[in-house]
């Protein structure tokens, strides 16, 4: 039998309520919260350690339960909820009506192992908008790069808009986050070429040769690249604009970038 939350008021809500809105309570407690079947599923295989499990059973039916119990640990707590508690809780205004409260992992630099002889990495300095981090991962994601790195953070990588944004992405990509000035350290340790997409001392972005172990570097649509990047590329590149603005959001300038690199790999 599982436990059942059937009050508004119970502790567990105000807690899971704690998680969803609050940076500060994710990282005091070292977990965060994952909603949708498709999600959790992809947070499982990405390697994440699911905690606790909660279900609306008006939402979500004993086969679905089920099959997802085959995919977590038996030792996973699982709490049942009414449907006005389960409204209360989820973040997604559609909801499948499952949510679980995962571990975080360390996003260090040092944990990005494995990247191969020649590593396509997309880095994004400093976005702020959750939906672009989202989109950022939905391409990363797509183009399966090696990894993702976020420079100079403004929220947390567990914030559930950049889940939810990233229909799950964040779990799918190594993902690692550290200071501007951390990872062109990193970058330069391990030989990866910088390009940077800058108007500024640049080249078409299809003149280059991105067979080599390269990171593709954007920023904000407001300022690009910071100066320290500037003055760290291998070659600053760009994307030829044919209307009347030199500017695109930050993830489709990405994934044009991105693709044209896995094009001249042949798509490996």
């Amino acid at each position: 039998m599982h436990k059942q939350i059937t009050s508004l008021q119970n502790a567990a809500v105000k807690r899971l309520l704690q998680l969803q809105e609050k940076s500060r309570s994710r990282k005091k407690e070292g977990v965060f919260v994952i909603e949708g079947q498709r999600e959790i599923g992809l947070a499982v295989k990405g390697g994440f350690r699911i905690r606790e499990l909660y279900f609306c059973p008006a939402l979500f039916s004993s086969e679905e339960l089920q099959s997802l119990k085959g995919r977590i640990p038996s030792a996973v707590d699982i709490t049942e909820m009414t449907g006005d508690v389960y409204e209360k809780v989820a973040y997604r205004g559609s909801t499948e009506g499952v949510m679980a409260v995962a571990a975080a992992k360390d996003l260090s630099l040092e944990n990005i192992l494995n990247l191969g002889p020649n590593p396509l990495i997309l880095v994004a300095e400093a976005p702020e908008k959750p939906g672009n981090i989202g989109a950022l991962l939905r391409t990363a994601d797509a183009a399966r790069v090696d990894a993702i790195l976020i420079a100079n953070p403004r929220t947390d990588m567990f914030n559930p808009n950049i889940i939810r944004s990233s229909v799950g992405c964040v779990f799918t990509t190594p993902v690692a986050t550290g200071t501007t000035s951390e990872i062109i350290r990193f970058l330069k340790d391990r030989k990866i070429a910088i390009y940077g997409a800058a108007l500024q001392a640049s080249v078409p972005y299809d003149s280059i040769d991105y067979e080599p172990a390269s990171a593709i570097v954007v920023g904000t649509e407001a300022t690009g690249l910071s100066e320290e990047w500037l003055e760290n590329t291998t070659q600053n590149i760009v994307i030829p604009m044919q209307g009347e603005i030199d500017s695109m959001n930050v993830s489709v300038a990405a994934g044009i970038l991105i693709f044209e690199a896995k094009r001249q790999r042949g798509f490996k």
